[in-house]
């Protein structure tokens, strides 16, 4: 049976790909999905809707049709990583733990230390908090080999 994870949040590093081959490497049966991770393509989501008079509604669209995937996805998932950058302030990786917390979902955030004070409430919901792809690649072979 496989184990669903969902990888939320920065997009700009290939952090997903790292979790990726370490969890293959492991000989893990993880299916992996995420959001979609062209900047450009998440925003314009929504433009297909029509032609919207600021880039508040804009926004406002293609957020809407993304959180269709988003949510779905995150319901699907047996558990969630969530990646904090150190480039951008992630405020839907911050949404998407709040809603795994809502859904009573487990999750890993997975950031630097730095950003630790900022992130207090979100690693307080968190089941573990992770500095690496490795400690995240070591907890899911915790979680499905141990």
């Amino acid at each position: 049976m496989s184990f669903y994870v969902y990888l939320s949040g920065e997009i700009h590093t290939d952090w997903r790909d790292e979790i990726q081959r370490g969890a293959e490497a492991a000989g893990l049966d993880i299916v992996f999905t995420a959001p979609v991770t062209d900047h450009d393509a998440s925003d314009a989501a929504g433009d297909h809707l029509g032609v919207p008079e600021n880039g508040f509604w804009r926004d406002h669209q293609s957020s809407k049709v993304n959180a269709i995937r988003t949510r779905t996805l995150i319901e699907q998932a047996d558990l969630v990583v969530v990646r904090f950058g150190d480039k951008y302030k992630q405020w839907n990786a911050a949404f998407d733990a709040g809603y795994c917390s809502a859904l009573a979902k487990p999750y890993i955030t997975l950031h630097a230390e730095d950003i630790v004070h900022p992130l207090k409430e979100v690693d307080a919901g968190a089941q573990a908090w992770c500095t690496t792809t490795e400690q995240v690649v070591e907890t899911l072979k915790y979680v499905l080999k141990a």
